[in-house]
């Protein structure tokens, strides 16, 4: 009896470790340092494969106070001092901007991130459309903070203003 109970354990934990979402292992990561166009170290995200997407963990700091559209966008370079170079919003189904647009949203597309009075805040989300795969891709891919708030539906990106922060993924 001990023996089965033994052997089971160990084959639960055996493929426990095999678990894939997408061809991928769940906990792969990559993370993102914010900095604005001054080079000033404003934050980081962290994108982690789980199973029905990817975990983003942002914490700002350092930012100005107010509600700030946060987007994933499609190419992995933040170059000063409008970050264009980050390109449009990652969106690997090919969907139109925004959660409150019949034919949206954006894969990369995020939750507005609220910065209090003393410059900082944090936001927890999952992107369903997405794999660490498509993140970490041959470009690469950026997170970005524009200086207003997103409306959530208005394509391509939500009326959400000009790019204050960004912050290129690298794996972890």
């Amino acid at each position: 009896m001990l023996r089965a109970t033994l052997l089971t354990s160990l084959a639960a934990t055996a493929l426990a470790g095999c678990a894939t979402t997408t061809g991928e292992t769940a906990g792969r990561s990559a993370t993102a340092p914010l900095r604005t166009a001054a080079g000033a170290d404003v934050g980081t995200v962290t994108a982690t494969q789980i199973g029905d997407g990817i975990r983003v963990r942002i914490v700002a700091r350092n930012m100005p106070a107010g509600t700030h559209g946060a987007h994933v966008h499609t190419t992995g370079r933040c170059d000063g001092p409008d970050f264009t170079t980050a390109g449009g919003h990652w969106n690997p189904t090919q969907r139109q901007h925004g959660t409150s647009n019949p034919a949206g949203p954006h894969g990369g597309d995020a939750p507005n991130l609220t910065i209090g009075a003393d410059g900082s805040g944090s936001l927890d989300i999952t992107l369903p459309s997405g794999t660490m795969d498509g993140l970490l891709d041959a470009d690469g891919a950026a997170f970005v903070i524009h200086a207003n708030a997103d409306d959530y539906r208005t394509d391509p990106s939500g009326n959400s203003g000009g790019r204050i922060a960004c912050g290129v993924f690298a794996a972890a």
